[in-house]
């Protein structure tokens, strides 16, 4: 696929750098950006210091703070707000969608209000027709290493298989690779809740603990989020693939994961308030919801549980963790 006109909303770090990758493989792309500045620092010195500091991006991309400049004539919407603003964002953006534009959910969470997915989200926003046969995007990604042009693969998720193909080739190019399947709802909770493991993750790091303690944690949440997963209707392989197992992993030992340095602050002392000063760490929302779900669907979430009781119930990390290994003994 060639020269598509595509919109991106929201140039925080994960926007721009696929806004410069879609510019970079030839299409017509043109990405939203709250701030005005930073649209302008976008289109006049193709960078983005903000969010993608010392990244130099496609001398074709063009960013607007003007919704509907931004969604003139895009056949291609790809929404990549923050979770917690995608209902605002792409409520704002229903009466500039052309007829018969493809939406791409490229956003990672779960709303706290509602506990839906990013694509229940948009399917209210913009109304079922527009938002029929959404593709998702997720997996292992840090936006800097995808501006930086290093290797990195992802999945595509949708009920319709025409428009995973479709959006496959629009972004496919010789350092980013995108895998098709039909798994929306496993892709998306895959995507969301290994941000909670990963602040757990980074708590064991901040903590001192050792290797072991990771990869028992990261083994153990991916066994959780597999379970409520599968109770709302993911399959298990998807949690097996890079929309499951290969993000988890990421998010749970990169240095550029923004939920596990959270962790790291807390495991160190730090209040949730400084730890999180300046970043936007999904998990930190997503842990109420997956409590929620978890809950209201019967599903055991010790790890979870314990992430709620350390953001918000005041229990110290130490005791989190401690409390994690005395849990009575089980099967695996």
């Amino acid at each position: 696929m060639s020269g598509a006109t595509v919109a991106v909303l929201g140039a925080g770090s994960w926007g721009t750098a696929l806004a410069d990758c879609l510019a970079r493989n030839g299409h017509d792309t043109t990405v939203w950006a709250w701030e005005p500045e930073v649209a302008g620092e976008v289109t006049e010195e193709h960078r983005n210091e903000a969010y993608l500091p010392g990244v130099d991006l496609e001398g074709s991309l063009r960013a607007t703070s003007d919704m509907g400049a931004a969604l003139a004539g895009a056949e291609i919407v790809v929404s990549v707000s923050p979770s917690h603003v995608v209902r605002d964002v792409m409520g704002r953006a229903a009466r500039f969608l052309a007829p018969g534009s493809l939406l791409v959910s490229a956003s990672k969470g779960l709303e706290l209000s509602t506990g839906q997915r990013m694509s229940e989200v948009l399917e209210e926003a913009v109304g079922p027709e527009a938002a029929a046969g959404c593709v998702v995007l997720s997996g292992p990604s840090f936006a800097a290493e995808l501006a930086r042009r290093l290797p990195t693969a992802v999945t595509l998720a949708s009920r319709s298989e025409e428009n995973a193909v479709r959006v496959q080739a629009l972004f496919q190019n010789e350092h980013f690779r995108l895998y098709t399947q039909g798994d929306v709802i496993g892709t998306e909770l895959g995507g969301s809740l290994k941000n909670v493991i990963a602040i757990a993750a980074g708590i064991v790091d901040g903590l001192g603990f050792g290797h072991n303690t990771v990869a028992a944690l990261i083994t153990r949440g991916l066994a959780e989020i597999g379970r409520l997963a599968e109770a709302l209707g993911g399959r298990p392989e998807t949690l097996s693939g890079l929309a499951g197992l290969g993000d988890l992993v990421l998010t749970c030992t990169g240095a550029l994961s923004r939920n596990r340095r959270v962790g790291q602050g807390l495991g160190r002392g730090l209040s949730l308030a400084d730890a999180g000063a300046g970043l936007v760490a999904e998990g930190v929302r997503t842990t109420l919801v997956a409590c929620d779900l978890a809950r209201r669907e019967g599903i055991e979430m010790p790890i979870a549980a314990q992430m709620k009781a350390v953001l918000y119930e005041d229990t110290s990390p130490r005791d989190a963790l401690e409390a994690l290994m005395l849990r009575s003994l089980k099967r695996e």
